[in-house]
């Protein structure tokens, strides 16, 4: 399945790097572009949506907040 976001090439790039970065600090082992791209694409495609779900939610929650406070000012 295909992951339901887009990066632009550079972004793509960026976040390879970051990954091999990791990976070499942590587990002291280089990962190659390919290994690195499969485990974005994972990510991507299985963990990003919660978080952009999450982030939804919290937009949410304070656009309400703010409409209270809106209603709180109405004249009667």
């Amino acid at each position: 399945m295909k992951s339901p976001f887009t990066l632009s090439h550079e972004e793509r790039n960026e976040f390879i790097t970051l990954i091999q970065d990791y990976y070499l600090r942590e587990h002291n082992e280089e990962l190659g572009n390919l290994q690195a791209g499969f485990l974005l694409d994972f990510f991507m495609r299985e963990i990003a949506p919660t978080f952009y779900n999450l982030g939804v939610r919290d937009s949410h929650t304070y656009v309400s907040n703010k409409l209270d406070d809106l209603f709180e000012i109405e004249k009667r």
